[in-house]
């Protein structure tokens, strides 16, 4: 594999610490096995762990505490969720095209200049080799932010130019982007405002290998980031191009794995490269990426309530894509398992058109809360929809 091309000091950093062993204490009522003493670091905004085998689960708590920049005070002890939720397909370009890690959910803590680390291993378990710390500097807010994504028109060299690629999605575009498609008929949503990866600043020399594209949108996954709730919208950005960071470089994986992200003023947000319109393969529901697309609303939803303006946003997002695909947003439908840890390969399988991340993999995502409301945004997508 080609080596990425090195990136301006401005566009951010990712700096990684291996953990070590430490001594005999306790986090959420597990022995600490490794972790990372109080430190002072390099600044940064995003944190996560990760491991060597992206198919190995870390089953024990996670915690961090970080020291504000700004102020030199020290945070009291946040847990991060210790999962492997978000994932590509088995055996798809995100697997396979490098060196791709376990990771936990990135977390967000601001302006940060030191931190501690402690990871607890669950009776019965041991931690995965590899663990190490990523510390993600998101860089800075690009000068301009453009209102609406642009569609991309210019030719790829799509997985017909990858015969291995193109024999794992048949449906995938075969060497230039795929067309939008045309309206689907009387049952359509107006697009919403959608800023772009350059309005939110994505470096593009982070991302590698080819854009793919199924043949169609058949269904919605919905998700939360998990990297907590405390941030403003105006850090949304920033936000984004952390988690952006972490998939690509921390995770190993082509591109930012969801299409869409949503903040808590309901600001939508361009997320994997390949167009707002299209089907593009993601990299968000183990098994479910093919004919579906991830929005991710920002923020941890276990307990917290989900605005009404992400809500919202939601909806209006899923009702316009959906619409352009004749998807009925209130509706079911089947979709084939590619493999994962609820359902196995080839088992075909009926969801709501709006479905949360739990439906198709066993996990907690996106949150009791928002789970729980999506109901509402079922409705109102289809009345966007004139159903």
């Amino acid at each position: 594999m080609a080596a990425r091309p090195a990136l301006p000091a401005d566009a951010g950093s990712t700096r990684t610490l291996p953990l070590a062993a430490l001594g005999s204490t306790r986090v959420a009522g597990a022995p600490v096995e490794e972790g990372l003493p109080a430190r002072a670091v390099r600044p940064f905004s995003l944190l996560g762990v990760t491991w060597d085998d992206s198919s190995a689960d870390l089953s024990g708590p996670v915690q961090v505490r970080t020291r504000a920049a700004a102020t030199g005070a020290w945070s009291g002890w946040q847990d991060i969720e210790a999962h492997t939720d978000d994932v590509p397909d088995p055996g798809s370009a995100d697997q396979t095209g490098g060196q791709v890690r376990g990771a936990t959910a990135p977390l967000w803590v601001g302006d940060s200049d030191g931190v501690q680390v402690r990871v607890g291993r669950s009776a019965g378990s041991a931690l995965p080799p590899g663990l190490r710390l990523e510390m993600v500097d998101p860089g800075d807010d690009p000068p301009d932010e453009p209102d609406i994504a642009q569609e991309d028109t210019r030719k790829e060299e799509g997985p017909a130019a990858n015969p291995a690629a193109a024999g794992r999605y048949p449906d995938a575009g075969k060497g230039v982007i795929p067309a939008a498609p045309a309206d689907a008929g009387q049952y359509s949503a107006d697009r919403p405002r959608i800023i772009t990866r350059a309005g939110w600043g994505a470096n593009e020399r982070l991302r590698h290998g080819h854009k793919i594209y199924t043949g169609g949108i058949k269904a919605v996954f919905v998700h939360h980031t998990a990297t907590g709730n405390s941030y403003t919208c105006a850090q949304a950005p920033s936000i984004i191009r952390g988690i952006y960071r972490y998939h690509a470089r921390s995770r190993g994986w082509r591109d930012l794995g969801y299409n869409f992200l949503v903040d808590k003023c309901g600001n939508i947000y361009e997320g994997r490269a390949g167009g707002v319109s299209r089907a593009v393969y993601g990299a968000h529901t183990l098994g479910f990426n093919s004919h579906t697309m991830g929005i991710a609303v920002l923020g941890n939803y276990r307990k917290a309530e989900p605005s009404e303006e992400a809500l919202e946003a939601v909806a209006e997002l899923a009702a316009w894509k959906l619409g352009l695909y004749g998807a009925d947003p209130a509706g079911t439908t089947y979709l084939k398992s590619g493999g994962g840890n609820r359902y196995k390969k080839g088992k075909k399988v009926r969801f709501n058109v709006i479905s949360g991340h739990r439906d198709g993999y066993a996990t907690s995502c996106p949150g009791a809360k928002l789970y729980d409301a999506l109901g509402s945004a079922r409705s109102y997508a289809a009345d966007l929809q004139g159903r």
